[in-house]
């Protein structure tokens, strides 16, 4: 299994504190009353309620070690494993104060992103035996860009740009407003950073082939039909062999097989991220 690096500390911990600030305000009124910090110390337990693909327990770690430092953790389960319902996936020990505080924001996120790395292993899945890789996007919950991408790795898809800085990419906008693709390719290599690599979003074999006339590294096929982009696909091959081919629009997981079968080499959604639904995880105390 492929280690996926967290998000440096230095970025990470401070979206947690932000989070538990959210949540916590001017304080934890309840646990506060009942166990004031320091006054008790217990065990706990996370249990995962459905099946589905673990992603983000060294994250909720991490939250409850914001407020208590001394807590003990224990990874019951791994990061992109595939559990049954009722399994137990870790065990912490700690100030209760800590345990209860830290518990919305942590479990929060780990359901949230479980849900994640579990939509995308189903799509990952449906093409296993096809060259292309599935790929995300840049629909994702604002704050949350950088941890949803991710929960996509961990369930085994590649990262499409995190941001506008990432690399070129000339979509039908700036087509339209530039006046076609050609005008804007010549304008963005004048200014272009090296070594960044230019995309263009075709939805046609006409734009296709004029995005192979400006020899851009990669050609996105927008929302064309299986049969357009077999031919655009064939066209591309027979041209530059060295250019690669994403497609994109409207992917699911009924069709995602038969776009795989067209030859190209990325399969790029959104669907991942913006149609997974939370998995269901509780914490309880021994």
């Amino acid at each position: 299994m492929i280690k996926i690096p967290l998000p440096s500390p230095l970025i990470l911990d401070n979206l947690l504190r932000d989070w538990l600030l959210e949540d916590i305000g001017r304080g934890d009124r309840t646990t506060d009353c009942i166990f004031p910090e320091d006054s008790q110390k217990g065990k706990a337990y996370w249990l995962i309620k459905e099946e589905g693909v673990m992603a983000g327990l060294s994250i909720a770690e991490r939250v409850f070690k914001l407020l208590d430092n001394q807590i003990k953790w224990h990874n019951l389960a791994s990061e992109g494993e595939k559990l049954p319902k009722n399994t137990k996936i870790m065990e912490i020990e700690g100030k209760i104060s800590a345990l209860l505080t830290g518990e919305r924001v942590a479990l929060n996120l780990v359901m949230r992103l479980s849900g994640i790395a579990t939509m995308a292993k189903k799509y990952v899945e449906a093409i296993e035996d096809y060259p292309a890789k599935l790929v995300d996007t840049r629909k994702t919950t604002p704050g949350l860009r950088i941890l949803e991408k991710y929960a996509s790795q961990v369930g085994g898809a590649i990262n499409h740009r995190l941001g506008l800085d990432d690399a070129v990419m000339i979509k039908d906008n700036h087509i339209q407003g530039a006046g076609g693709i050609s005008q804007a390719v010549k304008l963005i290599r004048q200014t272009m950073p090296y070594p960044l690599t230019i995309e263009v979003e075709t939805t046609n074999l006409k734009e296709v082939k004029e995005a192979i006339a400006n020899q851009i590294e990669i050609i996105m096929l927008d929302n064309m039909d299986i049969k357009t982009m077999r031919k655009a696909v064939e066209l591309i091959r027979k041209e530059n062999p060295l250019i690669k081919i994403e497609a994109s629009g409207n992917v699911t997981l009924e069709n995602i097989q038969e776009i795989a079968a067209t030859g190209v080499d990325y399969i790029s959604t959104s669907a991942t991220i913006t149609r997974s639904p939370w998995l269901d995880i509780s914490m309880r105390f021994d």
